[in-house]
């Protein structure tokens, strides 16, 4: 019996530590090596290509078994021709970025935007870049929009290749041709009337409505002439006729006051 229980108790501690060895691995992996804030590195891929990210956090895992570096607040990505920091290629952005070193594979995740020097854009949310392979893909619905917005794909199962020149999808689901009209100025437009009430009258004048068409500003009122005193005789170019050739007479020079001194002279004349 002695004999069956320290056997017993052997076996129940050596079962005991190898179930801590995976616990204690994991724990291994799962430590933090590398912590950046406000990071912005510029890199070179093979000594030919280089690439500058910046990204709030920066969080490495180089004991995990596939070492891997972690963007849990994005990154914002540029990538330069030629190895040249002058010459922009394209640039990505993305709410969230992992690298796994051993492949050299990114992938971004959450509202993915690559913009090429092209024009060239590409909308997903899902991306991986395999920097070896110099492949471009996506698994899930992606969107890409070209020749400055005209043309518009809407697919599933995105491949490119790292230029963005050769691409494709695997499932195409839809194409859209969008017709882009240039700024024009407003100088065709129809101008609309000013805002005039139809109830309230015009400025009164002194001549009678013509037969002009009407315009939006107010008639200039014209200024009644004097009346001629009685002692003095009017001029004879005041007939009893209006400048609008009219047959009414203007309010400043009555009928009644203008003929009886007109008739008066001419008795007197005709009596010497």
């Amino acid at each position: 019996m002695v004999a069956l229980s320290v056997v017993g108790s052997a076996i129940l501690l050596f079962s005991c530590e190898r179930e801590e060895e995976p616990e204690s691995e994991s724990r291994i992996e799962m430590m933090m090596t590398e912590y950046s804030e406000n990071l912005s590195v510029v890199m070179s891929q093979n000594g030919r290509r280089s690439y500058h990210f910046k990204t709030p956090l920066l969080e490495g895992y180089s004991l995990a078994r596939e070492p891997y570096r972690e963007f849990p607040k994005g990154v914002e990505m540029t990538t330069y021709k030629n190895d040249s920091l002058s010459s922009v290629d394209a640039v990505l952005t993305a709410n969230y970025a992992i690298h796994y070193e051993t492949r050299d594979l990114w992938e971004a995740r959450g509202n993915v935007v690559v913009e090429k020097s092209d024009g060239k854009k590409l909308y997903t949310q899902q991306l991986f870049w395999n920097a070896r392979t110099k492949k471009i893909y996506s698994n899930v619905d992606s969107k890409i929009v070209q020749n400055d917005g005209r043309d518009v794909f809407i697919g599933e199962g995105f491949e490119s290749d790292e230029e963005f020149k050769d691409w494709r999808f695997r499932r195409m689901k839809g194409r859209m041709e969008v017709e882009v009209k240039p700024n024009e100025s407003d100088s065709t437009a129809v101008a609309e009337p000013a805002d005039r009430t139809s109830d309230s009258p015009r400025p009164a004048t002194d001549h009678p409505a013509t037969d002009h068409p009407a315009t939006d500003r107010p008639a200039a009122p014209v200024a009644a002439r004097p009346a001629a005193p009685l002692s003095e005789e009017p001029p004879l170019a005041a007939p009893a006729v209006c400048p609008d050739g009219q047959d009414e007479l203007r309010p400043a020079e009555p009928i009644g006051e203008i003929q009886p001194l007109r008739r008066a002279v001419h008795a007197d004349e005709a009596g010497e």
